[in-house]
């Protein structure tokens, strides 16, 4: 065979592997920016009412926070990942806020794997992130009770074995009359801009 055709072939051959290459970093390239979503959105929007089970075993109901500013997330106690950097966020927040706030701000979390998640395990969960439990409730219930909040709330829950939860990672403010105000979506949100947000609303006392 000639050395022309050996030249092509070499040459379709590095052709072939630069498009195999190529793929192979689109597959680990993020979606463009312009489809990702925001960080944080303003929304406008009826908070849904609901009935769960808090850390001590007791009924809470939604309701009883109309007059209070909540910042509401979802969270599972074997999470590895950022539940439990979302937990100790919203504890530092928690303690920085409360000696002037405390009585006007209540914090909310609420299990996506109720399978693992009884009242126990969440208020061990909770001491162990230093939560202030006097005005944060982390909240579990049957699977159905919980389907509903999480559809309620546009939370996407999927089981992928036991201990092991995908879900959608939102952390929602709620004002004084139950409106969701600000959705705070996946981990790349500030600390600081959530408690501008809050700061602003419970510094609006009508």
């Amino acid at each position: 065979m000639t050395s022309g055709y050996w030249s092509k072939i070499v040459r379709r051959i590095g052709a072939l592997a630069l498009i195999l290459v190529a793929s192979a970093l689109q597959a680990h390239v993020p979606e463009p920016a312009k489809r990702a979503p925001k960080n944080a959105a303003a929304v406008n929007v009826k908070a849904p009412d609901f009935i769960l089970i808090d850390q001590e075993g007791r009924r809470f109901d939604s309701t009883q926070l109309r007059g209070k500013i909540v910042v509401l997330d979802f969270i599972f106690t074997t999470c590895t990942d950022v539940c439990p950097l979302f937990t100790a966020n919203l504890s530092q927040l928690q303690r920085k806020l409360n000696d002037r706030y405390g009585g006007e701000l209540f914090f909310v979390s609420v299990t996506t794997d109720p399978e693992i998640d009884s009242a126990k395990i969440l208020k061990a969960y909770a001491q162990r992130h230093g939560a202030e439990l006097k005005n944060w409730a982390f909240l579990t219930g049957s699977e159905a009770q919980l389907k509903e909040v999480w559809n309620g709330f546009a939370v996407r829950v999927i089981r992928k074995g036991r201990g092991l939860v995908q879900h959608t990672s939102l952390t929602t403010v709620i004002d004084r009359g139950g409106i969701r105000r600000i959705n705070y979506l996946g981990e790349k949100w500030r600390l600081q801009d959530l408690e501008r947000d809050l700061l602003t609303l419970l510094d609006k006392k009508a």
